[in-house]
Order: structure tokens, then sequence, then C-alpha cells
């Protein structure tokens, strides 16, 4: 089995305009899509859930705010899934919650094994980074 990322990007739209019923509905159909491949043994990490406001750097040390007004969607978070095949995880992110509100699921391989070994360690002065 390998390792994907799924990157799950959502229509920009305005969450407040959501009821909190509906909000409670829509948490229980990522739950379950949780659920359902963490059941198949197929979930390695539920990622992180990004929040909306942030900053694009760019060359030059040029920074803009974001999200932007001019893009469809926004990268909402990710989560990482072990497949057979990239095909294999494609058929697991096909039940994806954002695709009920024309999201995207963009399915990646993931190699851990070609990924450089880092050791973080923390002290008061900071952190270190070290590559074995």
């Amino acid at each position: 089995m390998e390792d994907f990322v799924l990157l799950i990007r959502e229509p920009c739209a305005n969450s407040d305009q959501v009821s909190q019923c509906e909000q409670e509905t829509n948490f229980k159909k990522w739950d379950d899509w949780f659920e359902s491949i963490a059941a198949q043994g197929k979930l390695v990490n539920l990622g992180i859930r990004l929040s909306y406001p942030g900053k694009v750097l760019k060359s030059g040390g040029v920074v803009t705010d974001g999200p932007f007004v001019e893009i469809r969607e926004r990268l909402n978070g990710f989560i990482v899934i072990k497949a057979d095949s990239i095909e294999d995880a494609t058929k697991l992110a096909d039940g994806c919650p954002v695709l009920d509100i024309d999201g995207t699921v963009e399915v990646r391989p993931f190699f851990m094994d070609q990924q450089p070994k880092l050791n973080l360690q923390s002290d008061t002065q900071g952190v270190e980074l070290q590559v074995n």
C-alpha cells in the first residue's frame, strides 16, 4: 500500500449564511466519511483543517492577503490515506462531502520513504533542525 494525500478544496462562499442545523448536518457527513475510510484501515492522518484568511509570499518579498476574490476555490485542508493505487485512492476520495458543494479533491502520492528524516529538537533557545 502507498500513502496518498487528499487535498480538499471548497468553493469560496460565505459560511455565515449556513444555519446551525446545516452546519451540524455537514459535520456529520464529514465524520461519516472519515469513519468509513478508517473502518477500512486506510486512514493514516486527518491532516489539518486550514483557516480561511492567510498570506501569500511571492518572489521578491511581495506579500499579499488571501483568500482572493478572483479565486473560485480555496484549500480547506487535507487528509492522508493508504491505498493500493491512485485509482483506489480516488475511489476513497469520491465520498468526500466537499464534492456535494462543487468542491474538489486532489489525489496525490505521498512517498514518506523519499523524504529526509528530520529531527526537530526544541529547547529554550529555539528549534534546531537536524537532517539524518
